[in-house]
């Protein structure tokens, strides 16, 4: 358990959970719009690049929303290339302004990274110059908890994360999901982290979180930089190895030794 500060923390050692209740790990780099990406014959050589990993292929039209006067406006529909592994536990998605790499079978830190590094070269080595500019990198990481661990919340979380989620009037909340902010002051970054009960057949967020068919506690934490810089491989690994080590360190600060032994963890 990490008991100081969790955002200048040295992040812990790792933890292996034979039964972590990870759902869903992404990673996600901005760039300015390139409209040729829409074009198949222009993400040719991107896809022969990782096709070994990812070798299908499912294009996507997505639709996105801005805010303006009246509210939430429709921006114009999009093509969003996906491509997933042989096992569709793995998702590549490329679209006109960003690049992520999603799966829902995490094993490890070093495993997920070595991946995202894989798939930036590739990305450099298709588009170069067409991408020289990142706008936002960030790092997300999910976890669900269900039946007898929403029971034992108290037990599993620190009291600070757990909150209305463990009084004795569980069963008449329908819904609480708490949302903090934070800012790393020297470097600009920041971290979302939303938790709480989400009811069955229910999401807050469809892109990332699947409506579960019972009710269940989330832990969403969300580390990102907003900041444009060249588009360097070896720095934004940097940034994803501190990004995840700090999600980590926080991850841990929030769990208790019981959480860890619960889910497989051997302390």
């Amino acid at each position: 358990m990490v008991n100081t500060n969790p955002f200048i923390a040295q992040p812990p050692k790792e933890v292996p959970l034979q039964n972590a209740p990870l759902i869903r790990v992404i990673a996600q780099v901005l760039f300015p719009s390139i409209l040729s990406m829409e074009d198949k014959e222009f993400v040719r050589v991107f896809q022969e690049a990782i096709r070994e990993n990812y070798p299908y292929l499912q294009p996507e039209q997505t639709q996105g929303f801005v805010f303006g006067p009246q509210g939430l406006v429709p921006t114009v529909p999009q093509i969003t290339w996906r491509f997933m592994d042989k096992t569709e536990t793995w998702r590549v998605s490329l679209a006109p302004n960003f690049l992520a790499l999603e799966t829902t079978l995490y094993s490890s830190r070093s495993d997920f990274l070595e991946r995202l590094e894989s798939l930036l070269i590739a990305l450099k080595e298709s588009f170069h110059p067409n991408i020289d500019i990142i706008e936002r990198f960030g790092m997300r990481y999910i976890d669900r908890l269900i039946g007898q661990n929403i029971d034992d919340l108290s037990s599993l979380v620190k009291p600070e994360i757990a909150g209305i989620a463990t009084a004795g009037f569980r069963e008449y909340i329908h819904q609480n999901i708490n949302q903090s902010l934070f800012i790393i002051p020297d470097g600009g970054e920041q971290i979302i982290a939303r938790w709480g009960l989400v009811p069955a057949d229910t999401t807050f967020d469809p892109a990332a979180i699947e409506p579960f068919a019972e009710s269940s506690w989330i832990l969403d934490l969300d580390m990102s930089l907003s900041k444009k810089r060249d588009f360097s491989v070896e720095a934004l690994m940097n940034e994803a190895k501190q990004f995840s080590e700090r999600i980590y360190t926080f991850f841990r600060w929030a769990v208790t030794d019981e959480f860890l032994r619960r889910f497989g963890g051997e302390l």
